[in-house]
């Protein structure tokens, strides 16, 4: 995600992000959007929402769903998911760092897919703090730098092409220690390889999990 002054366009990767995240759907992803947003409640804020695929995932007991996607083509395919749910839903434009809304103002806030992308994951981070409540949550699914020696120097060398060509994506961010730094307290978190068997893809280490305001 780029600043105020640079506005967030990424039209190819946009639609190209749209195609594989419907691919892996079929590969076992539903079942972990499922498990990252069960059992949220009241008043949730999703960042870096896409094309509003988490949104079926969302349970009932969701009062509220705040979306906010900076990017103009997946912000408009979220606006058209938003409209057959049952949750009451808004999109808007936004930016992790820069969020538009008031001090614990959420009982939840929700990434996926997204640290990989923010340009200062501290400045993103603090700002999530600032606007879930004291005791609310951070639900995250992040793909994250891997734990072997080879694999994490393998994630360094592509990291000089990767985010020109996904969107500025970064493939070998040490995720769980940001969100720990940034004053969230990691109570639940599993790491694993998605989709299964792709040991070479650079996004392949996952990790999800939930953290306490």
């Amino acid at each position: 995600m780029a600043g105020r002054g640079s506005p967030v366009r990424h039209p190819l990767f946009a639609r190209l992000l749209e195609w594989n995240a419907a691919r892996d759907e079929q590969r076992g992803q539903a079942e972990l959007r499922d498990e990252l947003l069960r059992g949220l409640t009241g008043r949730v804020l999703e960042v870096g929402a896409g094309t509003g695929i988490n949104f079926p995932h969302y349970p009932a007991t969701v009062r509220e769903l705040v979306a906010v996607e900076p990017e103009p083509y997946l912000r408009s395919r979220a606006l058209e998911s938003a409209a057959r749910l049952p949750v009451e839903t808004r999109v808007l434009d936004g930016l992790a760092g820069e969020l538009p809304f008031e001090e614990a103002s959420f009982d939840a806030a929700v990434l996926a897919g997204v640290l990989c992308s923010v340009p200062d994951q501290e400045v993103a981070l603090r700002d999530l703090r600032r606007v879930v409540r004291a005791g609310g949550e951070l639900r995250f699914y992040e793909h994250v730098r891997g734990r072997e020696p080879a694999r994490a120097r393998w994630q360094d060398a592509v990291d000089h092409v990767w985010p020109r060509l996904m969107g500025g994506c970064h493939p070998n961010r040490d995720t769980l220690t940001a969100i720990e730094a940034s004053g969230f307290t990691v109570v639940r978190c599993r790491g694993f390889h998605f989709p299964p068997g792709a040991l070479a893809f650079p996004v392949a280490p996952r990790i999800l999990g939930v953290a306490r305001r």
